[in-house]
């Protein structure tokens, strides 16, 4: 049997492994030729998301892997978990009782991949750019408590927060904070297609067919500075149509490893195969799945509508039928293991119940069936999605109480028309930010949300997320952010359905492949070096 599950200790983010790769050594050298690593993820560039690969714009998982490789931040997370630490900076800190000023001092000598020295006017340019640019994805909202941004000398850099937050350090570590080199990046444009300039462990080079990203080869930058150790001289990130492409090149060697997102049947066959030559390392995650609901919409404005549909859904027949062992029901949009973490669907709404669905829409006077459709992602999130969707659809509608459609679209479409408001009803994951319960409830809660989402309550927004921005121990933020999900539960703008398990299929020449993925699914490719095969 070829699983690899990861025995790891409870606590967020501890991902630090026992496991040794079948191939030996550690380091697996530094020569050799690249090793090429497979993912689904697809990176276009269109009208509508001309700049993948821009930190002030890019906000989803795959860009936000490929710009980690290249943009370094000041702060990084470690590789064991734990808090974040200094990466482009020497040293970092709040200098005030308040967490409201916030001091980073740069490495001497840093520089570009290209030699130019980095330094704090870059990181200064770089911050302002994201927060001047405001792009539709939102992912300046990171950087929303930055008052202004300071320097003195070449190395000093001073954050000046318009309140208390002391989650900032771990926002630093974040792509949006990347520091880019002012020569290649305009201060109020974005960088269109998929260039990359900055001072992390590599360089980029984009190959391309059309507007579509087919391959991103990623060469060791001799002048990086930073807590990374690289294991080898190149990396190709190989992307693929579907699961089954992608599984197709590691079998005949094509690929030396993949990722996001392998199938439940993909996973299970190499599981259970003897003798083979690829290994199926499992870890656990904090990927969460969800159904959002726009609540201006007419079939959805009654509240009663999305109670009964958290009435009737039932997470334990989704994530056994579609996803196996691979996932786990969720009844927050914070995950287990996460600091914070409550059952606030299950405390509101229990076991499925339609008779308790029944009764309230008959006394919000809702008349039935309840028509909607619901929109998912055909190939941003893997190809169970569409099996995950039909059993919600059939679960609602064998009640009687719901005339449900479903209606799978492109990625490329699917999100732009997201954002615009066009569904009423859709399906979304989500992959943290940082391990924090902050990054599972304020960007899609707070203003200038990543869904924009019509949903306000003035009692989250004005009160509870700056609370609990205000307590740097995080256990004693728990009780703003435990508000925050029963709030969420009663009114049910959002719908958490499962959080997921995460896999890595490698050939068994390869090393500190146990290593490159994080607990917040963050491809940390300089791990990856080549030993010898059994």
């Amino acid at each position: 049997m070829n699983r690899k599950p990861l025995v790891l200790p409870a606590a967020i983010g501890l991902l630090a492994s026992v496991l040794a790769a079948c191939g030996g050594s550690d380091s697996g050298g530094d020569g050799g030729d690249a090793i090429v690593v497979g993912t689904t993820d697809r990176f276009t560039a269109s009208k509508e998301a001309p700049a993948p690969f821009d930190p002030a714009y890019a906000y989803d998982v795959g860009a936000w892997n490929v710009l980690r490789q290249t943009v370094q931040t000041l702060m990084a997370m470690p590789n064991g978990g734990g808090d974040p630490t200094p990466e482009a900076a020497e040293e970092c800190g709040f200098t005030d009782s308040g967490n409201e000023r916030y001091a980073c001092t740069l490495r001497k000598d840093l520089k570009f991949s290209n030699g130019d020295p980095v330094t704090a006017e870059d990181v200064k340019f770089s911050i302002d750019r994201a927060l001047q640019i405001k792009a539709d994805t939102g992912v300046f909202a990171l950087l929303s408590t930055v008052d202004a941004v300071e320097t003195k000398g070449d190395r000093e850099v001073i954050f000046h927060l318009n309140s208390a937050d002391a989650t900032f350090p771990f926002k630093l570590s974040t792509p949006v904070a990347g520091i880019l080199n002012p020569k290649d990046y305009a201060k109020n444009k974005l960088r269109d297609g998929f260039d990359v300039s900055g001072s992390g462990p590599y360089s980029l080079k984009a190959e391309t067919k059309g507007d579509d990203v087919t391959k991103v080869v990623f060469t060791k930058n001799p002048y990086y500075q930073g807590i990374s150790d690289v294991k080898n001289d190149k990396v190709e990130l190989r992307s693929f149509e579907d699961t089954d492409s992608m599984g197709a090149a590691i079998d005949k060697g094509d690929i030396d490893m993949m990722t996001r997102t392998m199938s439940p049947e993909q996973i299970k066959k190499l599981q259970n195969a003897k003798d083979s030559k690829i290994d199926v390392i499992e870890q656990p995650g904090l990927e969460i799945r969800y159904i959002g609901f726009d609540v201006e919409k007419p079939s959805l404005k009654e509240k009663a509508v999305r109670q009964a549909i958290a009435h009737i859904v039932n997470r334990g027949e989704l994530t056994s039928k579609v996803y196996g062992t691979g996932a786990d029901p969720l009844y927050s949009m914070v995950p287990a293991t996460v600091t914070g973490h409550a059952n606030s669907f299950f405390n509101e709404y229990g076991e499925p119940d339609v008779t308790k669905a029944k009764n309230l829409l008959t006394a919000a006077n809702v008349t039935t069936p309840v028509k909607f459709t619901m929109n998912y992602t055909t190939d941003h999130y893997g190809s169970a999605t569409k099996a995950e969707f039909e059993t919600l659809q059939k679960q609602l509608n064998d009640t009687g109480l719901f005339d449900v459609d479903i209606k799978g679209e492109k990625w490329e479409t699917y999100r732009p028309k997201q954002r615009e408001g066009k569904f009423a009803v859709y399906g979304m994951g989500w992959f943290p930010d940082f391990p924090d319960a902050e990054t599972f409830l304020t960007p899609f809660l707070d203003k200038d949300n990543t869904i924009a989402s019509p949903y306000v309550n003035k009692r989250i927004r004005e009160n509870l997320i700056p609370e609990s921005r205000r307590e740097a121990d995080r256990l004693s933020a728990s009780k703003s952010i435990e508000e925050i999900q029963s709030i969420v539960a009663d009114d049910v703008p959002l719908l958490p359905l499962w959080q997921g398990k995460q896999y890595v299929a490698v050939r068994d020449d390869i090393t500190g492949a146990e290593y490159a993925l994080n607990s917040s699914a963050t491809l940390q490719l300089w791990e990856l070096g080549r030993g010898v095969g059994s």
